[in-house]
C-alpha cells in the first residue's frame, strides 16, 4: 500500500503553476464543464498545516490505519482525484484523474465539484502519514462512491495495481486513450509527462 501512497502524491516535476482549491458548500453554481466564472466560483480554503497536493507522501512516517477513521464534512476541491475535509487533504482511493494542466484536467476538477456540492462528504482513511496527507474511500450521503462516478462519468480511470479492478468494469469505452497521461502514469511512463509539459511550456512562452 505505501507504494500505491508514493505513486498517488504528485510527481516533483508537476506543472508549477499554482491549483486554486474550490469551497463547495459556497460555490454559486456549478456552470459547465468548459466554462467557468472566476469571481463565482474561486472561494478560499481553510488555512491548514497539511502540505499542498504537490508534497510527496513521507514513506517514513507512512502506515496504514487499523482503527476506523472516519471525517466527514464539505468538500474543498483540489482537482478530479482530491479533495479536502476538516483541514485533511484526502486523495481518493482506487482511481486516476487527470492534473489541472493535462487535457481533461479542468473538466475533471469541476465535475468533482458539481458531485459534492452542497452535501457532507464521507472520507473512510485507509492511510496516512504524519502530515495528515492521506488515501480514503469517499462517499456521497446517498452512499454513492466518489471514485465509481468519477469513473462513470469518463473523467477518471481504474488504477488496478491498488484497486484490484473494483472500477475497471466502470470505465467509459475508449477512456484511456482520452487520458492518456494518466494511463501513462499507470504504466510508468514519466517521460511522457515530462515530454508533454516541455511541449506545453514551449507553446506558453510562444516559441
Amino acid at each position: 500500500m505505501l507504494n500505491f501512497l508514493r505513486a498517488l502524491f504528485k510527481p516533483s516535476y508537476r506543472h508549477n503553476a499554482k491549483s486554486k482549491t474550490h469551497l463547495v458548500k459556497e460555490t454559486s453554481a456549478y456552470v459547465s464543464d468548459r466554462s467557468i466564472s472566476a469571481s463565482s466560483a474561486q472561494q478560499k480554503a481553510p488555512q491548514s498545516n497539511t502540505s499542498t497536493s504537490g508534497a510527496a507522501f513521507d514513506e517514513a512516517t507512512a502506515h496504514s490505519v487499523m482503527l476506523p477513521r472516519v471525517l466527514e464534512g464539505p468538500a474543498y476541491v483540489t482537482d478530479g482525484d482530491t479533495i479536502t475535509i476538516q483541514k485533511t487533504q484526502v486523495r481518493l482511493y482506487g482511481i486516476d484523474a487527470p492534473e489541472l494542466h493535462h487535457p481533461y484536467g479542468k473538466k475533471a476538477k469541476w465535475a468533482m465539484v458539481h458531485l459534492c456540492k452542497g452535501h457532507s462528504i464521507r472520507a473512510e482513511v485507509t492511510d496516512e502519514d504524519d502530515h495528515g496527507r492521506t488515501v480514503a474511500k469517499c462517499f456521497l450521503p446517498d452512499g454513492r462512491d466518489l471514485s465509481e462516478e468519477m469513473v462513470k462519468l469518463g473523467l477518471a480511470i481504474d488504477w488496478p495495481k491498488f484497486s484490484g479492478g473494483k472500477y475497471g468494469n466502470l470505465e467509459v469505452t475508449g477512456i484511456r486513450k482520452k487520458l492518456w497521461l494518466a494511463d501513462a502514469r499507470q504504466k510508468g511512463r514519466m517521460h511522457v509527462w515530462e515530454k508533454f509539459d516541455a511541449q506545453k511550456n514551449r507553446r506558453g512562452k510562444g516559441e
